[in-house]
């Protein structure tokens, strides 16, 4: 199986400084900041570590999804997953505190049930959520 690789720079002390961040392959290149990471700054440039994370457990689990559906013969048309990771200031520093993904999929010809515990499958199974696996990750996952 292939690596995947991710680079960040940072310049500066906390508060002041600036990075950037890339991805390996090249398909986001970009700034992060104190602020894109720790303020709700709206209109701030950049992204910060917390929402990549976010993006690639999204990835992860729709795709994880659909190849369990898929796999009990239920072809997905559309798997679409939003996930929130909660960034907390804790006594020991800031921490990763919790992850809740939101799905929604149009899935021709299953039951609410066996959707249900093909998505609970995905989230107990991708890649992503197994290297989360200290931080709570909740589902709420429907069809539509």
């Amino acid at each position: 199986m292939p690596e995947r690789t991710g680079e960040a720079a940072w310049e500066g002390d906390l508060r002041e400084g600036t990075g950037t961040v890339s991805l390996g392959s090249g398909a986001y290149s970009g700034p992060y900041s104190y602020a894109s990471r720790f303020e709700d700054a709206a209109g701030t440039p950049g992204t910060n570590p917390e929402e990549l994370i976010a993006a690639a457990h999204a990835a992860c689990f729709s795709m994880a999804l659909s190849a369990g559906l898929a796999g009990g013969g239920h072809v997905a048309t559309r798997v679409h997953t939003t996930a929130r990771v909660r960034l907390e200031r804790k006594e020991a520093g800031f921490a990763i505190t919790r992850i809740d993904l939101r799905c929604e999929a149009e899935v021709p010809g299953i039951d609410e049930e066996a959707f249900r515990k093909e998505a609970e499958t995905a989230k107990a199974n991708c890649p992503v959520s197994k290297a989360l696996a200290g931080t709570e990750i909740t589902l709420d996952a429907s069809l539509v």
